[in-house]
């Protein structure tokens, strides 16, 4: 991956750059869609070129658009919705599990616009972007502290300037964010599962519903990585609540 270079807008940019900060930031938090006329957020362009918002505010309008929320909440397990909103608005892949199991559980317990919420207002977000630069691939970058690591994941959720986000609906970095490990870039992880290598969860679960139609409880579920976005899922099919992830070995 080449080296990006941060794309500002100031207050000296002229309408031009102003439109290019907009596709910039439709390409990066979108994930390189094709967006048509009738999809574009032309009020909060409008917005962004009289200069009433910021670039920040504008990628948190897109990032909580129906186009986004359509392909990527609507349609997408949990898990690759969570490691997608790390690339589309932090530039990077989720560090750990525990990073992961956060969100998730944010996302199931205070709702879509609490997780996207999360990531904008985050200090990492202004310490790197702050209020007017568009986010970008910093898995491409040289970053103090960053390692390999990053940026194997990082390549294997950004395949390069082809690759739509929307086109992959599985989670690519299921594995290797739970054991910890680097990514070997492959399409298949088969020989992981059933190794007995593979990393195991706890999710515990507050108002499942057992047997009987008004008996619910807190119930604990031991899960192995690969199984987790199902787990999940039908979780949020019982109306359970996830309370916690943790990792058990």
């Amino acid at each position: 991956m080449a080296t990006i270079a941060p794309l500002e807008l100031w207050q000296s940019s002229s309408l031009e750059d102003v439109h290019a900060v907009i596709r910039a930031v439709y390409k990066q938090v979108l994930g390189n869609p094709h967006v048509m006329e009738s999809e574009r957020l032309v009020a909060a362009e409008s917005q962004l070129c009289d200069r009433s918002i910021s670039v920040r505010d504008f990628v948190r309008a897109v990032a909580k658009s129906d186009f986004y929320r359509d392909r990527y909440f609507q349609k997408c397990a949990p898990y690759r919705f969570v490691e997608l909103n790390f690339m589309h608005i932090l530039g990077r892949a989720p560090q750990s599990q525990k990073e992961i199991s956060e969100h998730i559980v944010r996302c199931v317990a205070e709702g879509y616009d609490a997780e996207i919420d999360s990531y904008i207002d985050s200090a990492e977000y202004q310490a790197t972007f702050g209020d007017n630069v568009v986010p970008y691939n910093r898995g491409a970058n040289t970053e103090v502290g960053q390692s390999q690591v990053t940026y194997n994941r990082m390549f294997a959720l950004d395949r390069g300037p082809a690759q739509v986000s929307s086109a992959v609906k599985s989670a690519q970095l299921v594995y290797a964010v739970a054991a910890n490990a680097t990514n070997a870039i492959k399409p298949s992880t088969a020989t992981v599962i059933g190794s007995g290598t593979e990393k195991s969860f706890k999710i515990r679960v507050s108002g499942v519903k057992f047997a009987g139609p008004s008996r619910v409880s807190m119930k604990e579920f031991i899960v192995p990585a690969s199984k987790m976005t199902p787990q999940i899922q039908r979780i949020n099919r019982t109306s359970g609540k996830i309370v916690s992830i943790t990792e058990i070995n």
